[in-house]
């Protein structure tokens, strides 16, 4: 147990649950846990069985499992970090005692059929199913009694009671001989029920598959590199590997960390984390994700993550925190259950009144309120939205796409507006040099051999694109580089002063650009390209040599994405911090319409840009950079691509685990089906109840049939909300997305 040093620091508290039924029992283990001073706010989730509880650090979980032991429950802690453990023994045990529970029934179908059977061998048989194996109903039903409420336990043990106890009394009555028993009646109920619940936790533990999956991924070990001595290599617990640490993976082995590829070369294949179909090639300064397969290379990987830091455990939570959330939807449900089982007791109450006043016999009546009490089941409320919201994200993060919470996911399907950020959303991110034009009487490659020798003395994109391109022209070498800032760079080429800045730095130089080279520069800042200036300079005068034209490549997957978008009736706009002609150029290529279009934007203007668009409907912001923070916050769903920063992810509802555009219409598609399969399961959970409720009173639906379809209600709405496991994401392949075309290239 954990206990708290500080009240001051907020904490999350997960606990597994045990003993819950139906939505009444969530409904009142958060009651009892909002009671314990310190707790901020509590999520029970009836498919995961846990609780998780926010409050102040002053909270223990001794606390809040003693509150959870006072309202009839069982509880707790979960341990970070440790994966799911199945109960396969105990699924196996109530599935004996289900078919024992039918073996014992069987035989008091016999009089149904027109065949005799022994009132007391009746009784005896009906009384092991009743008060053995329905002793979990009473069990339950106590534990809402002692709390003042009720739950699906009290109404199914206040049922086959009344039926079992009404036998009882007609054998007594008539001596022990008597052809007017009901004890198939509850002895059915209670086998149908546990049939139901024993159906319906096996669909709720394959909701749960793909946290099982991501587990899964985990390999127990790693072949770690003595640093003592590099030529030794020895197999330690996945726990024991520390950050520096060479681990060394080898063909058709799994990746078991996160790191820095130091050594050789491969291809890996991440599809069961990022969605990638395709295997992704590795060589040295290369990043690796543990949980990954290797391809068909050796290679030495330097541990850059561990334990909870690692990519993988980042996902599984992510997961869970979405899975163990509430649906604002759910609010509706959590109403319903409040008043839901005092309400069927007053209408079987009413039920048996209304018969004996109209002059039906007692057992009539009392068949009849059974059959209200045991129709009745908020267990399909309870599961209706936590099975659709585990199926949907559970599916989705297969697909590379991660969503933090279930308001997330619920509020993405009324998306009307998305919001891309250009540079990395959109393009590839990667700029290149579209055009190199030397001045007039200049020779071209001597003054990109010029250029090059200034930009190897940089890191910077833009001056490696330059390098690449002198590639084959004469070498120069520089010295004495710096940096000017916010206008350039120089360095001495041999006897020269050679510059490279922007236009700015041009202006304020007073430098006339050759009338030829200004009219290339406006033509390729219309086609969206950036622009910068080669100049020879000393401390007395200077003169442009050539100007460089950089273009970012747009993304193949991103024009059929925003045509995707506008089929699915979503609107797409553009905000980037980039000039008007490059934002432009790239919404031209894309169909975005010109009035969509926002550049020249800071931070703080993309997020008042995304304010704006509010008023159209939920707009979404799609970013990766530290600068789509603000707008990814101030958006209804941010939506980040994994390839960015921590900063954008952190602000973001929706990851995508990969930097396809496509999958941001994906996200929104497992968010449209998925709000579907909550809809259909209330309105069936309701239907079950408005539909059955009434036929039972109006004595038209036997306590049989009544057992029968409270059960069938449970696992139809589970099993629906498995329909959603089907889906499958449509962004285009992994080997396309890493490709790129100019986009301001004439065609």
């Amino acid at each position: 147990m954990s206990t708290a040093t500080s009240s001051e620091n907020p904490r999350t508290a997960e606990l597994a649950v045990s003993g819950m039924t139906c939505a009444s029992c969530v409904a009142r283990v958060e009651k009892v846990l909002k009671r314990v001073p310190g707790v901020e706010s509590v999520a029970v989730n009836l498919a995961t069985e846990k609780a998780t509880v926010h409050a102040s650090a002053a909270v223990t979980d001794d606390q809040l499992v003693a509150a959870i032991a006072k309202a009839g429950y069982e509880a707790a802690p979960i341990v970070p970090e440790a994966p799911p453990v199945a109960a396969p023994q105990a699924f196996d045990r109530e599935l004996a005692a289900v078919l024992a529970s039918a073996v014992l029934t069987l035989p008091l179908l016999a009089p149904m059929l027109g065949l005799t059977l022994n009132p007391w061998l009746q009784l005896a048989l009906a009384s092991v199913v009743q008060f053995g194996f329905g002793a979990r109903f009473y069990l339950g039903g106590w534990r809402a009694v002692r709390a003042f409420a009720g739950n699906m336990d009290l109404l199914v043990a206040l049922g086959t009671s009344a039926a079992w106890g009404l036998s009882v009394w007609q054998m007594a009555a008539h001596g022990g001989m008597t052809e007017h028993l009901f004890f198939e009646a509850s002895a059915v109920v209670i086998t149908l029920v546990r049939f139901g619940k024993w159906l319906e936790a096996r669909a709720k533990r394959q909701t749960t598959d793909a946290i099982r999956a991501l587990n899964a991924l985990r390999p127990d070990k790693a072949r770690v590199r003595d640093p003592q001595n590099p030529a030794r290599e020895r197999d330690v617990a996945l726990a024991d590997v520390r950050i520096g640490d060479i681990a060394i993976v080898r063909p058709g082995e799994r990746v078991p960390v996160d790191g820095i590829v130091r050594e050789g070369r491969t291809h890996i294949d991440e599809s069961l984390i990022t969605g990638e179909s395709l295997a992704v090639a590795k060589e040295p300064g290369a990043r690796t994700t543990g949980g990954s397969i290797n391809g068909e290379g050796v290679i030495a990987i330097e541990t850059t993550a561990i334990g909870a830091e690692t990519t993988l455990a980042r996902i599984i939570r992510l997961v869970e925190s979405a899975q163990a959330e509430k649906a604002p939807i759910q609010r509706l449900v959590d109403r319903v259950s409040a008043v839901f089982v005092p309400a069927i007791l007053a209408i079987a109450l009413v039920t048996l009144g209304g018969w004996l006043l109209h002059g039906a016999d007692a057992e009539t009546a009392l068949l009849n309120a059974v059959a209200v009490l045991v129709i009745a089941c908020p267990c399909a409320l309870g599961l209706a939205t936590p099975t659709a919201i585990m199926a949907g994200t559970g599916v989705a993060a297969r697909q590379g796409i991660l969503i933090k919470d279930a308001q997330a996911l619920e509020q993405a399907h009324a998306i009307k507006i998305v919001a891309f950020d250009k540079t990395g959303t959109l393009t590839v991110g990667k700029p290149g040099l579209v055009a190199f034009d030397a001045a007039p009487g200049q020779d071209r490659d001597a003054a990109l051999a010029l250029a090059a020798a200034v930009q190897r003395m940089s890191e910077h994109p833009l001056a490696k694109a330059v390098v690449a391109a002198a590639d084959g022209v004469a070498r120069f070498d520089a010295s004495a580089a710096r940096a000017v800032a916010g206008r350039g760079v120089e360095a001495n080429v041999g006897e020269k002063r050679i510059a490279i800045g922007s236009a700015r730095w041009l202006a304020e130089l007073k430098l006339d650009v050759p009338p030829t080279l200004a009219a290339r520069a406006r033509e390729l800042e219309a086609q969206g390209n950036t622009i910068s200036w080669l100049i020879e300079r000393d401390d007395h005068d200077a003169a442009v040599l050539a100007l460089f034209a950089f273009g970012d490549t747009v993304k193949p997957t991103a024009r059929a994405a925003i045509e995707r978008l506008a089929d699915m009736g979503v609107q797409s706009a553009l905000v980037t911090g980039d000039n008007e002609g490059s934002a432009r150029a790239v919404a031209r290529a894309l169909g975005i319409p010109s009035e969509q279009v926002f550049a020249q934007t800071l931070p703080d203007d993309k997020a008042r840009v995304v304010a704006s668009l509010k008023s159209r409907g939920i707009v979404a912001m799609a970013g990766d950079g530290i600068n789509d923070a603000p707008a990814l916050a101030a958006a209804d769903i941010g939506i980040a691509m994994a390839s960015g920063t921590d900063v954008a992810i952190e602000a973001a509802g929706v990851t995508l685990m990969r930097g396809d555009p496509a999958l941001v219409a994906d996200a929104i598609d497992i968010s449209r089906r998925t709000y579907r399969k909550i809809q259909q399961n209330l309105f069936w959970a309701f239907v079950y109840n408005l539909i059955g409720i009434p036929l039972a009173a109006f004595g038209l639906l036997d306590p049989m049939f009544a057992g029968a379809a409270m059960a069938f209600s449970s696992v139809s709405v589970v099993t629906n909300a498995l329909l959603l496991r089907a889906w499958r994401a449509q962004a285009g392949a992994a080997e396309d997305a890493r490709a790129g075309k100019p986009i301001t290239r004439p065609a």
